[in-house]
């Protein structure tokens, strides 16, 4: 079976929709998917699916959260080589290498335009740079992530698009995860 990253957006943040990895891992192999591990207490899940469309595995997922944790979020989804072209595709190694943590992979719902790309271009406040790749803006938040005032809102704004941000740290561990997990065998859910 193909083997998939999922991010589900805006869980376990201070104030915010908590939810427990256990208890989602438990809720997902119930539901079929196998393989399930995640990463992290932010709703990071890579896993094993015959679904073979994203975007209605999205859509399963995120019926399934809304009914075991009561919880209307998105949960954006790719393929174990999809993730792998995320991380080939960064625009930014200098900064991967160097400070990693301020650096941000966006996964959005729906692939941006051109007029959305510029338009928020032209709205960055600071000295944040972005650079959008199909699905995925990379974002480097040079002064750091907690005082930039290039939030997810503005973002999803000017782009039309929802999306959940992981930093680079985030981004190489769920692929070597997804990598580990396409090199061995298929455990039934």
């Amino acid at each position: 079976m193909p083997v998939y990253v999922g991010l589900l957006r805006a869980v376990n943040l201070a104030g915010g929709s908590q939810v427990s990895m256990e208890r989602l891992r438990e809720m997902l192999r119930r539901n079929g998917l196998g393989d399930v591990t995640t990463l992290l207490q932010s709703g990071n899940v890579v896993f094993r699916s015959s679904e073979g469309d994203t975007t209605r595995l999205e859509a399963t997922v995120e019926g399934w959260v809304a009914k075991e944790f009561g919880l209307r979020t998105e949960c954006l989804v790719r393929s174990a080589p999809e993730w792998r072209a995320v991380v080939s595709a960064n625009p930014f190694p200098r900064e991967a290498r160097e400070a990693p943590n301020h650096l941000v992979v966006l996964a959005l719902k729906a692939p941006p335009t051109r007029e959305g790309w510029m338009a928020l271009d032209a709205a960055i406040p600071g000295r944040e740079r972005v650079k959008g790749i199909g699905q995925q803006a990379y974002i480097v938040y040079t002064d750091g992530i907690g005082r930039s005032r290039l939030t997810n809102a503005l973002i999803e704004k000017h782009l039309g698009s929802r999306g959940t941000g992981r930093n680079w740290n985030t981004v190489r561990k769920l692929d070597a995860m997804a990598g580990s997990l396409e090199n061995s065998e298929s455990k039934p859910p």
